[in-house]
């Protein structure tokens, strides 16, 4: 057996393909520091459901052969990652995070996995998350996600296990699913970088749904540049999903080169100004705009106060769509959800036709709000959660705690926007509370404009050093 350099979690993605590129680092000695990662802290994390650490290792020594052989297939080449654990994988357990589907093992690949294996990316698991990725789950049938910088803390929903992993150093990198904020959130409760894509920018076939016109797949790294590497992995066209753009897919990490000078940055006073939003949050924000203005980005107040209410909107729209996907399960298997699924989930369905109507107006006239915005603007960029991470007892109101129903309303108004009218969004980290938490920014962009994202976040993460710190653990 290898015993692998234990430090090893601590590259990169772009620092682990260079090094496997020059053939100074094995990727099966990577992929064993990964799983011994796993091994030793993963029951107290929390962050995998499943994994898969012989197939890992399989592909991993493939990788090696193919790379001595002089077939290098890219940057994730060899480098280990994890999957949230609605994304299907051929012969392996994809649970939802749900009793309900226990015992579904597919007979077939997701498109976002074989484009992992076409990479030549060793797959380390499926990974912990919300219960069918709504959020909100009281008891994870799996056991709970658990926050890296203060296992007594909440590490989000519902992209929990992904953002775990990453930094808890259980992965390279990570996939999670973001409908209206399941990849943003936990990335800025966790220290990471997580980037929702533009509505059809990445294939959906064959992943679990919440709710059909909002679901994204997205990368969740340490590194901006790590992000964009991923991104480029796994989207474009795929003829199984009639929904992803037939645009062709940009070199991403090329983008993180250009300078920010110029770049016009629109500030939305009702996040900044919210009452609602923790003074270390608001002041970490504002230090992080006036060092991108240092660095040349014209920032400027506006006003967004139609998708300040976007919170609302989102739960009437999202929560009826996947209410109609579990109908039928709820009526057979509803004592295999964990109640606060099954509670969200059967209020939707009493939801009147009218109000989801009204709904799906107000969402238009959000879109254009942010659209007409982004008009003027390159980006919109806001706190990526008005609130640092809340402990586990705040956040599912148990065991012994207490629920806090509108200061989740209240985050949805920050991942709700770009969700609703389809755009791409960044969470970086910029800095911790007092606390020891951390905290983060979100950039909002034009569709498919993903580079510009990649461009401002890795010019502000140049700047700082928040990416490089790490939790204990």
């Amino acid at each position: 057996m290898i015993v692998a350099n234990p430090d090893l979690h601590r590259l990169t993605i772009a620092q682990a393909g260079e090094e496997i590129k020059a053939r100074r680092l094995s990727p099966v000695e990577l992929t064993q520091a990964y799983l011994d990662r796993i091994s030793s802290l993963n029951d107290h994390l929390g962050a995998y459901i499943t994994v898969t650490g012989e197939q890992a290792l399989s592909s991993a020594r493939k990788a090696e052969t193919e790379i001595q052989s002089g077939r290098y297939a890219g940057p994730l080449h060899g480098v280990p990652v994890a999957v949230k654990d609605i994304i299907s994988t051929k012969g392996v357990l994809t649970s939802a995070g749900s009793k309900v589907l226990a015992d579904n093992i597919p007979d077939h690949d997701s498109t976002i996995i074989e484009r992992l294996n076409s990479a030549g990316a060793p797959i380390l698991g499926k990974l912990n998350l919300s219960e069918f990725a709504i959020g909100g789950t009281i008891e994870h049938p799996y056991g709970t996600p658990r926050n890296p910088w203060n296992t007594m803390h909440s590490a989000g929903g519902s992209s929990s296990g992904s953002a775990v992993a990453t930094a808890g150093g259980l992965a390279a990198g990570s996939l999670g699913s973001d409908t209206g904020g399941s990849v943003r959130g936990p990335s800025a409760f966790c220290g990471i970088v997580g980037l929702r894509p533009t509505y059809g920018r990445v294939t959906r076939h064959a992943v679990v749904p919440m709710c059909w016109s909002m679901d994204t797949i997205g990368p969740m790294t340490r590194t901006v540049e790590d992000c964009a590497l991923m991104l480029r992995v796994i989207a474009g066209h795929d003829p199984r999903d009639s929904s992803t753009s037939v645009n062709l897919v940009p070199d991403y990490a090329a983008s993180l080169r250009n300078a920010v000078r110029g770049i016009k940055v629109g500030l939305p006073n009702e996040m900044f100004d919210f009452n609602g939003v923790d003074p270390q949050i608001k002041a970490g924000s504002e230090k992080a705009i006036t060092l991108l203005e240092e660095l040349g980005v014209e920032a400027e107040r506006i006003s967004l106060p139609t998708s300040a209410q976007s919170g609302a909107v989102f739960l009437a729209i999202a929560d009826v769509d996947s209410a109609e996907f579990h109908s039928d399960w709820i009526k057979t298997r509803g004592d295999d959800y964990d109640w606060s699924t099954r509670t969200r989930l059967e209020s939707a369905t009493l939801t009147p036709a009218s109000a989801y109507l009204r709904a799906q107006r107000a969402r238009e006239l959000i879109r254009r709000e942010m659209i007409e915005a982004l008009g003027r603007f390159d980006v919109i960029i806001m706190p990526s959660s008005p609130t640092i991470s809340p402990t586990i007892e705040t956040a599912t109101g148990s065991p012994g705690g207490y629920y806090q129903g509108r200061l989740d309303l209240s985050r949805r108004r920050y991942t709700s926007p770009a969700a609703l009218a389809g755009l791409p969004s960044l969470s970086v980290p910029c800095g911790f509370s007092d606390e020891g938490l951390p905290m983060a920014i979100q950039i909002i962009g034009k569709p498919f404009a993903e580079e510009t994202l990649f461009q401002v976040g890795h010019a502000y993460e140049r700047a700082t050093d928040w990416h490089a710190r790490e939790p204990g653990v």
